[in-house]
């Protein structure tokens, strides 16, 4: 059975360049651009794994990272970071504050992407 991704990510680009890496890989991924929309898309989407951007418009990224983790459906689904900060501060904020799973940095190279991707679901699997 293939691991189904969800990408919250506002830049219908890179959205699509996500999606189209990572089904090269095996994995059934699903975007959504609208943040406001995310947490219900989760919900019905059921992933395996979430690639989350935080800077989007209308609701900040962590808020809604905040609210997946209250929600025990998905208090231990597997929660990447994907965003364009790129300073370790935001990074060790990112693991280790707000204890996410992983933290993408854009621009991003597709093997990375991949690489971070199943790392995600080693440590799942630990």
């Amino acid at each position: 059975m293939k691991r189904k991704i969800l990408v919250i990510e506002d830049d219908m680009d890179i959205a699509e360049l996500v999606k189209l890496v990572l089904e090269t890989e095996a994995y059934t991924v699903e975007s959504i651009l609208d943040p406001l929309a995310a947490i219900d898309t989760a919900k019905s989407y059921k992933p395996d794994a979430i690639l989350l951007d935080l800077s989007m418009p209308k609701i900040d990224g962590w808020e809604i990272f905040k609210q997946l983790r209250k929600d025990k459906e998905f208090d231990r689904v597997p929660i990447a970071i994907l965003t364009a900060k790129s300073e370790e501060f935001d990074a060790m904020v990112g693991l280790h504050v707000m204890n996410a799973d992983g933290y993408i940095t854009k621009p991003f190279g597709k093997q990375e992407l991949i690489d971070k991707i199943n790392e995600l679901f080693k440590k799942e699997e630990e």
